[in-house]
């Protein structure tokens, strides 16, 4: 049932984008514009109860919990786990808007600050960060803590209804069980459906620098294509193989790519923007974690803030089936503490190295470059790399590393859509994967044609709102299920504490 209504539904959403792009625009806009001025702000508020709940829970006596058995060791290395984490919560994301959304939010901040000015500089990087930095990672953890805890140390298929038994009980393998996987399908296929949109418009524009063609649409529907023969080719090798060896092989790329930049480029500039944004971001956190700017700069936050909490809510459900999958093994406080700290420092220093080189470049060599790359996002890496040398080798890597995440994402996503439409089989059958593959590729084409960047951002806000509501039912059903093992394991203990006692 899940896997026929999920299909149809999303499906019944691309279909008439084929023949009726301008409709399924103009309804995505619509729907796109009354979430946000109803719910917008509901966004930000669950974030930082994720976030809470993710420290609370890692500190707690349920920290040293495992997710698994007590015995168990985790599959694997540190370096293969943060490889795969990195590559499935952010990869394409970061590649795509290191340069472009520090340039974006300098030449356009919201009307209370002066564009081009140095306070439009460190609120650019402010919110690069906060954007791409803790809560991101607090919704991922949220879901991946839940599955992995009720797969993993209870015994129950890795769905994300398996997480609502302590408040429905056996109706989770009923209707509402199914109702809860669906909308995570659907949830699904549409925040990685933008990601992967993303990703296919860079990489045409970067293929289009290096061979000096012009970038477009046809251009974009090929990349697509090529790309979706080889995740395909990638999915039916399974995690151990395919993901893993993919993953680790980008990270090494990702952090040539940082090293070169960070020893050729601007480094003491860098530096200096790394520790000022640090502290910056540090003492204004709470304020921007839950402020919507109702007064002031309301458009600005709804159009990136609000936008991106959506996007992030609605990449859960895949990205928090995939890292539950690869963390078996790991303590709740282990997971917590290293999906908050490894990939949100890394993500800082890659804006640091990528926005500031930019920043030099724009203010210090006085090159007008972030006219050029608000005009179109994607060009923002490779014109920036124009600046140093070796232009078309690290156009390269970064083409490269753009189509090895494309695949690593697609390919994870096809896994778990796959898994969650198998009743959580670890080993789902082969059609399905085909199934969705082509439907995630398909439907990204759709919308690409339908509106663009525009059209794929506003169908993942609009995938989101339910699933917001099902994961903080999620906080409230893991707290009940750690809370009833805790005190069954103090039972046992009275119990034979009790029975030595007596023995004596």
């Amino acid at each position: 049932m899940v896997f026929v209504v999920s299909l149809i539904l999303v499906l019944a959403f691309a279909i008439p984008g084929i023949f009726y792009p301008d409709l399924l625009f103009a309804f995505a806009t619509f729907l796109h514009e009354q979430i946000l001025e109803m719910f917008g702000w509901g966004y930000l508020v669950a974030a930082f109860i994720f976030l809470i709940f993710n420290i609370w829970l890692a500190l707690s006596k349920y920290g040293t919990f495992k997710l698994g058995k007590q015995h168990e060791k985790p599959q694997f290395s540190y370096f293969g786990w943060f490889s795969m984490l990195f590559a499935a919560g952010m990869g394409i994301g970061l590649i795509f808007w290191g340069v472009a959304e520090p340039m974006s939010h300098f030449l356009n901040p919201p009307e209370y600050i002066e564009t081009r000015s140095g306070e439009a500089a460190r609120f650019a990087m402010k919110y690069s960060f906060f954007h791409w930095g803790i809560q991101p990672w607090a919704i991922y953890i949220t879901m991946s803590l839940c599955i992995a805890y009720f797969s993993f140390r209870r015994g129950m298929p890795p769905l994300i209804s398996s997480c609502f038994y302590p408040l429905i009980g056996d109706r989770i393998y009923g209707l509402p069980g199914y109702l809860i996987d669906i909308l995570g399908v659907f949830a699904t296929i549409f925040g990685i459906v933008t990601s992967l949109g993303l990703g296919a418009m860079q990489i045409t524009t970067g293929l289009g620098e290096v061979f000096g063609f012009e970038a477009g649409l046809g251009e974009t529907f090929a990349v697509i294509a090529v790309v979706t023969v080889l995740f395909m080719i990638s999915t039916m090798t399974g995690i151990d193989k395919g993901i893993q060896i993919l993953s680790k092989t980008n990270i090494i790329l990702a952090l040539t790519l940082l090293g070169f930049m960070l020893i050729v480029g601007p480094t003491v500039y860098i530096l200096n923007i790394f520790t000022q944004t640090i502290a910056a971001f540090s003492s204004d956190f709470v304020n921007m974690s839950l402020s919507t700017n109702p007064f002031r700069g309301y458009e600005w936050t709804q159009s990136w803030t609000l936008f991106y909490w959506a996007w992030w809510i609605a990449w859960a459900p895949f990205v928090g089936l995939f890292v539950a999958s690869i963390s078996r093994g790991r303590t709740i406080r282990e997971f917590v503490g290293g999906a908050l700290i490894v990939p949100v420092l890394l993500t800082f220093v890659w804006f640091s190295t990528f926005g500031g080189a930019a920043f030099d470049v724009e203010l210090n060599r006085q090159a007008d470059i972030a006219e050029t790359i608000a005009a179109d996002v994607s060009i923002g890496l490779f014109l920036l790399f124009e600046y140093y040398p070796l232009t078309p080798l690290l156009s390269g890597v970064a083409i490269l590393l753009l189509s090895i995440f494309f695949i690593t994402s697609a390919d994870s996503a096809t896994f778990v859509l796959s898994m969650m439409t198998s009743g959580g089989k670890l080993h789902p059958p082969a059609y399905k994967k085909i199934i969705w593959g082509l439907v995630i590729s398909g439907t990204a084409a759709v919308l690409l044609y339908a509106g663009g960047l525009e059209a794929l951002q506003k169908m993942a806000i609009t995938a989101a709102l339910p699933f917001t509501v099902i994961m903080l039912l999620m906080c409230r059903s893991l707290y009940k299920g750690l809370k009833y093992e805790a005190s069954m394991t103090d039972t046992s203990d009275t119990q034979m504490q009790d029975g030595l006692s007596d023995d004596r």
